[in-house]
């Protein structure tokens, strides 16, 4: 046995004789399991809510009486994004931006219900999961079992003695770095068996849950550096002590939380109130069908006569105010589409911004890694929101379309006794509109995603290693 193994083995048989040490292992064990659990309780309760609403908003879209298209148009119909697998483990950016849709005419409306705005303070300040035990509360578990690791040996004088006799400072360095990486492993075995538990679910993608795996097994053996290197460096255990705490706070609390606000200050994005008010002057100023006088319908109007080569809208052979509804719709969809992009850049550019500054915290690199490789993070709910647009718009103009080629024209513009009953169509054409299916990403979009994240963490482990041989030569020193 060698002298790291010995160091290792000796450091364990410390931590096990410590009654705090033991107490507090056995709480964050109990922490992480109970996250496991409760996040994955939350997340199967949610999807059934959304299955069951899901389920209810087609039905009730289905059997819908024989109507008039454009009403169907009107009472629109409600969808509702399902979870990934690995929700359950980082639930992302879900609880912020809302998980339901309601579709509909002339508008696009935005994702509604988030859970943020339905629960306490404490769902803003972070859900027990087990992403956030792991990013936030196992490295604090490490920095109080490991502050003292060389510290202690400074503070005994045993550090002397044993580089005298012969141990050099970098078996040291090892030897308590090896102890520590195996108390962090045990704290991430909870979390496995929670990995385990959502491998088996459909759905679950082995790509990007290995690069999860790699991720956090990487973040934990960083910290374990972190821990010794200051240990390493300071003089007395409670100077590492409040060292490493200050290090925790700054880099695990502090930048993730005003990284937000910084991006959000440089990236301002307009509000809700300033975007419609925006939307309106410019549908305003693309034109009024309901203007017999207004240039661009008029210019269409006299295109669509052209075309069917008659000189009267009650002369074509479809229905002149389905073809409206299909160009009006056509009209706003595009305006809708660019506010949308816009919007969007604008949050891009505040993601980026966040995400940069995990060069300068490996916790915000992490949770990059995290909410990528779940699915949950921006670009999952951006996805949403583009796969039900389509789905919205695709709708919206078969019905107008329906109106166009169902519904005569003089029986659209009639307002007798019998008009109502004439302008009705049969149901089975809403009937036969198919429902919405998300598609999720694919195990490459996925695992591209999370490599920048992947990425930092790795260099910032590569640059920990490198900094243990100078200290390792500091520490030699204290032979003489």
């Amino acid at each position: 046995m060698n002298a790291i193994t010995l160091i290792a083995r000796d450091e364990l048989r410390l931590m096990r004789r410590n009654r705090v040490t033991v107490i507090a292992f056995a709480l964050l064990t109990l922490l992480t399991l109970a996250a496991a659990l409760i996040s994955w309780s939350h997340q199967t309760g949610i999807a059934e809510t959304r299955a069951r609403f899901q389920a209810q908003a087609a039905q009730e879209f289905t059997a819908q009486p024989d109507r008039h298209p454009h009403r169907m148009v009107h009472f629109g119909n409600f969808i509702f994004r399902p979870l990934p697998p690995l929700a359950a483990f980082d639930p992302g950016v879900d609880a912020f931006t809302g998980n339901s849709m309601f579709l509909e005419g002339h508008r696009q409306n935005s994702a509604n219900f988030g859970d943020v705005r339905q629960s306490s303070l404490l769902v803003r300040f972070g859900q027990l999961t087990p992403a956030f035990v792991l990013q936030v509360i196992a490295p604090l578990l490490l920095v109080f079992l490991g502050y003292g690791a060389v510290a202690r040996e400074r503070e005994r004088g045993t550090l002397r003695q044993m580089l005298v006799q012969g141990v050099s400072a970098r078996a040291l360095l090892l030897g308590k770095l090896l102890a520590l990486a195996i108390v962090a492993a045990l704290v991430g075995l909870p979390a496995l068996a929670a990995f385990l538990l959502i491998a088996g679910q459909p759905g679950a993608l082995a790509g990007p849950m290995a690069v999860m795996v790699l991720g956090y097994g990487a973040y934990l053996a960083l910290w374990s550096i972190i821990v010794i290197l200051v240990s390493a460096l300071v003089r007395r255990g409670r100077d590492a002590l409040l060292a490493l705490l200050a290090l925790w706070t700054v880099l695990v609390i502090l930048l993730p939380r005003v990284a937000p606000d910084i991006a959000a200050q440089t990236h301002m994005l307009p509000t809700r109130l300033e975007t419609d008010i925006a939307i309106q002057q410019d549908l305003h100023r693309l034109g009024d069908a309901h203007n017999p006088d207004d240039p661009f319908f008029t210019a269409f109007r006299q295109k669509v006569l052209r075309h069917y080569g008659v000189d009267r809208v009650e002369d074509l052979p479809v229905n002149y105010n389905g073809l409206l509804a299909v160009e009006g719709e056509k009209l706003t969809s595009r305006l809708f589409d660019d506010y949308a992009r816009r919007s969007f850049t604008v949050q891009q550019a505040q993601s980026r911004l966040t995400d940069g500054f995990g060069i300068i915290s490996p916790a915000i690199a992490l949770r990059r890694l995290s909410m990528a490789a779940a699915g949950t993070d921006l670009e999952g709910h951006r996805r949403f929101l583009a796969q039900a647009e389509a789905y919205r718009y695709a709708m919206v103009q078969q019905l107008n379309q329906l109106q166009a080629d169902t519904v005569r024209y003089a029986d659209d513009k009639a307002k007798d006794a019998g008009a109502d009953q004439r302008k009705r169509i049969s149901a089975d054409h809403w009937q036969a509109i198919p429902q919405f299916r998300f598609k999720p990403a694919t195990t490459g979009d996925l695992v591209k995603a999370s490599l920048p994240g992947l990425g930092l963490l790795l260099a910032w482990l590569a640059f920990a290693l490198l900094a243990l041989l100078p200290v390792a030569r500091i520490l030699q020193k204290a032979r003489a």
